[in-house]
């Protein structure tokens, strides 16, 4: 037969294992179809690895009908313990892993690889294995149906396998195959849990493997190294490029290891998210390619380096790092080197409190035969966490799960008692699931007393809110020196910052320029459909406006003219006929779009600058749902950490409690994987981390950049059955911008340069030039600190140079010496730069110079004694700000393609910044109000688009004595549906119709003034009376 055929595929792969410690059974003589066994192998194994055992059941003495009842005994107790429920300790994995009772014997049936060679007994044994390939085996007791092979160890089936030529048909084929026409009920080989473990289809180009076939459900997943960081496999000289299958990962101790210590079932509660029904789930997990490359890379490379050292797992979202962290802590935790001692004396995991409570633990439970392996420090108060913390430690657990939060009192226990110290552990970080917000971060920001790290790195959002992820913990306690030589990180995460891979980076042996220990790139993720292209289905819409004063006494006020225009800003994105537009575009196309999707549950995303933005959108939804009667049709929850106060809103502080009083109890989390919400509004939370794959639409109305713009937008791309489309709909963002922020992660995030460590000293030289610093004065501080002797010694030789820096501030102030002033503010920033820069490239470069170390311990503690006041920073006025002008336009649907080769790339450290605060340029507000309105010059925003009228007539409105009682007396449910509305309108728009007498007119000649009223009502009108009129009884009293 030709060589193009697929027998001849099929021959060269078994020969190869033939010659490579495998058994070739070239046809399926002596295989037991009812039993789905492979008996010689069986009794062979049992025969030279427990003897003793096999003579109690199998009795040298009795007759040969006698040995044949007994053999079969032991076959059937065999076949018996795989057909029972894995849930209840049966299985083929079970058989494997665990013994099995044949009365009065008990036998194993595989000897995993020990941890180490010193047990001679052990090593014996597991060199004693039986791999077997088996050709064209017809496994059905019903047909005469074939496989083209199957892997057996010590007679037990472990894998099936179909083959399938490039040249002559393909995968698709075989996966048809397996779907169609290998049905498994009723087939022991086949039946998910009691026959093979994992089934593989093998092209010439690829292969595919699942471990549970279930007909036309059955789903295959790719098994492939990857080509040019996509899907498919890289070319093998002389080869064909799927030849790493059978020369590599079923080499006989990779295939045992696979077996051994890879599979294990995982058991969960799972609801449909299409239907909502609940079921328990059982699942087989085998690893995929770059799963198992980068947990046995890791393990081989911290066995070989030893504690101390970093490692970078860039594996993108639908990667599964939830297993690879299991696998990795499994093994980390079993390490041993050569002589018998342990790598590591445990594993620490920093992951969501979910993931260590749910599929983490229940993972490392079926990976160890040991119970309580696993320790979860995840439930009450900090102080009674930090004390189970040192126990666990203290007690030598091999792994424990921490949350980022009580992470930091785990390395200060290490640090601080007698019992721990000089203990090595690796740390495995899950950024995926790690970040805190709010008080959370602020209370975390506290235990890292250092902090640099934290105030350069973590992001904020408009209102000053801080976001502290993994990444920048780990980067903090590096900085700090915690734990060297003793503590291994390993960085797990998708997008890393620049500052990551430096830190955790591995330098390329030519260029120096760091990268990841391990990648699984978006591109991968995407091109084998474990995660969907989030810019496909981009829009975009365009904001015009103008805005003016209301009185112009106000005009000539003098402001800080950047301030202004910030604030001004603002004022536009608060304002309720912005957010009023918005809500309704963000409704319809919900509706029309994201509603229909998924049977009906596909849900959506609101993506807001600020926490009061966040309340305000919760407002402006919930008003627009009742007035198009659809608030039964449809719900929204607001996300947002602590309490707002926003008095255009209402007299009481906002909260999410107060806010989502349908909570009932429930976790914001749990009540939008149900039914009764379809909407989230957030303002910096479930931005990252957030896995909810019922997410179809997102609608940013705030400004996104680099890897926040990916981490934001990737929460639409889970994979769920029936999800093909993701939407999203940007208010504010340039396509162009988020395209290159994607592309940054989409292959590699590589750095474009390395940090240049010579920055230190031109900053050095920077400081020097002032003549503020004595450097005598550092040499007496640093001493002041080392010996730990007083504060107030430290205190009186930093006050020197505090003193100096103080007095040519002031009196640059009295002089109006603006370019003192200036000079001045730089040295601040160059202060505080310094500082950062030195923390984190130390991490990196051994400077060599205890002069450089001197001087970053004084600037440390120097920079806090220099800090600017900001208790004085004017603040900008806009009550007697207008809107006037307002256009919110669709621009084209745009699909943002991703492409090859084309990544921006992360820069290092590379100037010396000094991040000063800008001088102050002081203007009138009408010139800054102007300057906004040219941007929107030639934009077509016409009369058609003014609201100005409508904030006069709600201006007229709230100063109504009548309207003010109606609004204290009533809720504003009440009051909307007051008649009192409709009959002050009547009156209201003669006078305030001076100024607007077109729109006015158009206004009067209205048949129904109700839409009027509504506006006002969205505008903020009912809060507004209400303050109104506690306003004028306060000034009564």
């Amino acid at each position: 037969m030709g060589l193009q055929h697929e027998i001849e595929f099929e021959t060269e792969i078994c020969e190869f294992l033939g010659a490579h410690g495998w058994e070739y059974s070239p046809n399926d003589d002596g295989y037991d179809h009812e039993r789905a066994l492979f008996p010689e192998d069986v009794f062979a194994w049992l025969g030279t690895t427990q003897q003793d055992e096999l003579a109690k059941v199998l009795k040298p003495e009795a007759s040969e009908s006698a040995r044949v009842q007994a053999s079969a005994r032991i076959l059937d107790r065999i076949a018996k313990a795989q057909s029972t429920d894995p849930m209840n300790g049966g299985g083929t994995l079970h058989v494997l892993k665990k013994p099995v009772d044949v009365t009065p014997a008990r036998f194993s049936l595989f000897q995993v690889r020990p941890a180490t060679g010193l047990n001679a007994v052990v090593s014996e044994r597991y060199a004693l294995n039986r791999l077997r390939v088996m050709r064209q085996v017809r496994y059905s007791t019903k047909n005469q149906n074939e496989l083209d092979l199957v892997f057996f160890i010590n007679g037990v089936p472990v894998a099936t396998v179909e083959l399938k030529t490039d040249l002559t048909q393909s995968a698709a084929a075989a996966l048809k195959q397996y779907a169609q026409d290998r049905p498994p009920t009723g087939e022991p080989l086949l039946e998910f849990g009691r026959g093979a473990l994992v089934h593989f289809v093998v092209s010439n180009e690829e292969v595919h493997m699942t471990t549970r076939l279930n007909g036309v459900n059955t789903r295959f997943l790719p098994f492939n190294r990857g080509r040019d960081h996509g899907a498919g496999n890289p070319p093998i000289g002389g080869t064909s490029p799927s030849a790493y299958f059978w020369q590599e990962t079923l080499e006989r101790d990779t295939w045992l290891d696979l077996v051994g210590r890879f599979l294990h079932y995982r058991f969960e509660e799972k609801q449909d998210a299409i239907t909502g029904k609940k079921s328990y789930a059982k699942s087989l997990r085998f690893p995929r390619y770059h799963q198992w490359r980068a947990v046995t890379r890791l393990e081989a490379a911290a066995r070989e380096e030893g504690p101390g050292h970093n490692y970078l797992i860039q594996h993108s979202a639908g990667s599964g790092k939830t297993d690879s962290i299991a696998w990795a802590a499994h093994r980390l935790a079993s390490l041993h080197r050569d002589d018998g001692t342990k790598v590591f004396d445990g594993v620490i995991v920093v992951s969501d409190r979910t993931v260590l409570d749910g599929q983490l633990q229940r993972a490392i439970e079926q990976l160890e035969s040991t119970a309580g392996v696993f320790q979860p420090i995840t439930r009450g108060g900090e102080a009674s966490k930090s004390k189970r913390l040192a126990e666990a430690l203290l007690a030598g657990k091999q792994i424990i799960g921490v949350t980022l939060q009580t992470f930091p009192h785990a390395l200060a226990a290490i640090e601080e008692h007698a019992g721990l110290r000089g203990r090595c552990y690796a740390v495995i970080a899950d950024e995926a699931h790690s970040s805190q917000t709010g008080e959370a971060a602020a209370s975390l920001k506290q235990v890292l007393t250092a902090g640099a790290a934290l105030d350069a790195n973590a992001d904020t959002d408009a209102e000053g809110e801080v976001e502290v992820d993994a990444e920048n913990v780990l980067a903090d306690l590096m900085e700090r020196k915690v734990g060297v030589g003793t503590l291994t990180f390993l960085a797990f995460t998708a997008t890393p910052k620049g500052k990551t891979v430096e830190l955790f980076g591995r330098p390329d042996p030519v260029t120096g320029v760091p990268s990841a220990f391990d990648l699984y790139p978006m591109k991968q993720a995407i091109e084998e459909h474990f995660i969907l292209d989030v810019l496909k289905n981009y829009v975009t819409y365009d904001l015009a406006f103008k805005i003016a004063h209301a009185h112009d006494a106000s005009v000539d006020v003098e402001v800080d003219t950047n301030k202004a225009n910030s604030e001004l800003m603002r004022w536009v994105r608060l304002h309720p006929h912005n957010i009023a537009q918005k809500v309704q575009v963000i409704v319809e196309h919900f509706r029309a779009n994201v509603q229909t999707e998924l049977g009906g549950r596909g849900k959506a995303m609101i993506v807001t600058g600020s926490r009061k933005e966040a309340v305000r959108y919760k407002r402006a939804v919930d008003a627009y749902l009742r007035e198009q009667n659809l608030d039964g049709e449809l719900a929204a929850l607001v996300a947002f950490s602590g309490s707002v106060t926003d008095a255009e809103s209402g007299p009481d502080d906002f909260t999410e409690t107060s806010m989502n009083p349908g909570l009932k109890g429930r976790a914001l989390e749990q009540a939008f994987d149900g039914d009764d919400y379809q909407v989230m509004i957030v303002a910096n939370k479930f931005q990252t981390g957030f896995d909810q794959p019922l997410l179809v639409g997102m609608y940013v109305d705030k400004k996104l950049t680099g890897i926040t713009a990916v981490q934001t937008l990737s929460r639409l791309n889970r994979v769920i059955p029936g999800k093909e489309n993701t939407y999203v709909l940007d208010f504010v963002n340039d396509p162009t911008e988020i395209l290159a922020a994607f592309q940054t992660y989409y292959e590699d995030a590589e750095l474009q340069t390395a940090s240049d460590p010579d920055i230190i000293h031109d900053m050095l030289g920077k400081l020097q030039a002032m003549s503020i610093i004595d450097e005598h004065d550092v040499e007496k501080v640093v001493t002041a600190w080392l010996s730990g002797t007083s504060h107030n010694q430290l205190y009186s030789h930093i006050k020197v140079s505090r003193d100096v820096f103080w007095d040519r501030w002031r009196t640059a102030i009295d002089a109006e010496d603006d370019l003192e002033k200036g000079r001045l503010e730089e040295f601040r920033g160059t202060v505080s730069a310094f500082v950062r820069a030195y923390d984190f490239l130390s991490q990196i470069i051994n400077y060599g110079d205890t002069r450089v170390e001197k001087w970053a311990i004084f600037l440390r503690v120097y920079r806090r004694v220099i800090e600017r006041d900001t208790d004085d920073i004017p603040i900008i006025n806009t009550d007697d700000i207008v809107l006037t002008h307002y256009r919110l336009r669709r621009l084209d649907q745009q699909a943002l393609k991703l492409a090859h080769g084309e990544s921006g790339g992360l820069i290092g450290v590379t100037a010396a910044g000094s991040g000063q605060p800008r001088e102050a340029k002081y203007g009138l507000l009408q010139a800054v109000i102007e300057q906004i309105n040219e941007l929107f010059a030639g934009t077509g925003v016409s009369e058609v688009d003014q609201v100005s009228a409508v904030e006069s007539i709600l201006r007229h409105a709230v100063e109504n004595p009548r309207l003010q009682a109606e609004a204290i007396a009533n809720t504003v449910a009440d009051f909307a549906s007051s008649p009192s509305i409709q009959a002050e309108l009547d009156e209201i728009p003669y006078i305030a119709g001076l100024g607007h007498q077109k729109a006015i007119t158009a206004l009067l000649q209205l048949d129904n003034l109700q839409p009027l009223a509504n506006i006002l009502l969205r505008a903020g009108l009912y809060e507004k009376l209400r303050d109104s009129a506690v306003n004028d009884l306060v000034g009564a009293e």
